[in-house]
């Protein structure tokens, strides 16, 4: 009989380590088949080209997915990471409260202390939490092909794009928009653009601050505040019409 193959692999590992050591190494090869059939997900969803026809879509009947993210610190450059993602969907005007993403991820940094009384993650919490993959994959699932929308936008774009480089050596191809450039679009008259001030000038409740799905809620209906106020007041019906105004702000 042949002898079994003594260079690693299960039957190796039963031989050196016993069965739990010979099932750890199956469990590996199928989380890096795992990870293969993320990254393989992630890489065709970016490969996908924005769509042109979107650009003709009523903002009515526009789709998006409203998200944050929480992060150990300002600066992916410098080593901080994501904490957790928080996202919701919403079709025109319409707040699609039962559809809602959120999950915490292993950050493999250390969360500073001013960052846990901001938001209350703790590093025992991202410990057990799933990996960057895990949570990047999952996150893009929910997102699929629709247009992204979040508050100071280049901050969360900015992780996003250094997560999917790290993982899937991709950078992010979705269309974002920003509700911070809407204010600034439509209330050029304010010295102040955080999400606490216009949540508060649109009488929006503020609660769970700095946690990312209820940061993603609260910016949905400061999304469709504005979409209101622009079918109201602005001669803007689609999406491309919104570019073309914006581009001009």
């Amino acid at each position: 009989m042949k002898e079994p193959n003594k260079g690693g692999g299960f039957w190796n590992n039963l031989r050196q380590g016993g069965m739990p050591s010979a099932i750890a190494s199956i469990r590996g090869g199928e989380s890096a088949q795992q990870t293969a059939q993320q990254m393989a997900f992630i890489r065709s969803l970016m490969r996908e080209k924005r769509r042109p026809e979107v650009l003709h879509t009523p903002l009515s009947e526009l789709e998006t997915v409203i998200f944050d993210l929480e992060t150990t610190g300002f600066s992916h450059q410098h080593g901080d990471e994501i904490m957790s993602f928080g996202a919701i969907r919403v079709v025109g005007e319409d707040i699609k409260e039962e559809e809602c993403f959120y999950t915490l991820v292993n950050c493999q940094t250390a969360i500073p202390e001013n960052i846990t009384e901001l938001t209350g993650i703790t590093g025992d919490m991202t410990r057990s939490a799933p990996s960057l993959m895990d949570g990047l994959h999952d996150f893009m699932s929910f997102v699929g092909h629709r247009v992204l929308v979040a508050h100071a936008s280049s901050h969360d774009k900015a992780f996003l794009n250094a997560a999917l480089w790290k993982t899937s050596k991709v950078q992010l191809t979705h269309r974002v928009l920003d509700t911070m450039m809407l204010a600034r679009w439509l209330e050029p008259q304010r010295s102040n653009y955080t999400l606490d001030e216009l949540l508060a000038v649109h009488d929006i409740p503020i609660h769970g601050r700095h946690h990312a799905l209820e940061d993603a809620k609260m910016t949905a209906k400061l999304w469709v505040s504005y979409l209101r106020e622009i079918a109201h007041k602005r001669q803007v019906q689609t999406l491309g019409d919104l570019y073309a105004y914006l581009s001009r702000a």
